[in-house]
């Protein structure tokens, strides 16, 4: 990636230890929290508890986006399997991040999962009444692989779970188009 195109999207970076409150600031927001499998408000001592248990794990990596210097957002990559070349991504931004982070977020994920780590597959779960997560994913060429009917349970019943997927070949079709629209949407975001 260009310096220019960074400078345009933003970068995925490792979380400095010190970011950690502002990480779970993030993610006990109630918007952020309501799309989540677990939505109890996380207390300090669990999050620094589970951060200790994760952070050295070779299955798991957590990045800090960050956008025109400023931290944004997280994108996590669980249940990596270098022997069979897949894993899980999930990612959430802060409350106050602006138009457009969560799509160059996903950009950026994208782009770790295929040429950093060098997946041939990767997955995601998004709880069913979050549909505009789904559709973003699909435009960036995930394909829904599955419905999980009623597998997870929230305070007013059971809701469904859609699994996708994309295959690095998929991503490698879909990536051009995909960069031209985050950058022609940034040029015209940007013009007075």
């Amino acid at each position: 990636m260009t310096q220019d195109t960074a400078n345009r999207l933003g970068i995925l970076r490792p979380i400095d230890q010190t970011e950690l409150p502002l990480m779970l600031s993030w993610r006990n927001a109630p918007a952020v929290r309501v799309n989540m499998y677990t939505t109890h408000e996380i207390s300090l001592t669990e999050h620094m508890a589970w951060w200790d248990r994760i952070k050295n794990r070779a299955d798991q990596q957590y990045f800090m986006y960050e956008y025109q210097g400023s931290p944004a957002g997280i994108v996590a990559f669980n249940g990596i399997d270098i022997n069979n070349l897949h894993s899980s991504w999930a990612f959430y931004a802060s409350p106050e991040a602006t138009k457009g982070t969560g799509s160059r977020m996903e950009y950026l994920a994208l782009t770790h999962a295929f040429d950093v780590l060098k997946l041939h597959k990767i997955c995601c779960e998004v709880l069913a009444f979050n549909m505009p997560v789904v559709k973003l994913h699909e435009k960036f060429g995930f394909k829904i692989e599955g419905i999980l009917r009623e597998q997870h349970k929230i305070e007013t019943g059971f809701v469904d779970i859609y699994r996708l997927g994309m295959l690095s070949t998929e991503w490698a079709l879909k990536r051009d188009q995909m960069l031209a629209k985050l950058l022609d949407f940034q040029t015209f975001k940007e013009k007075p």
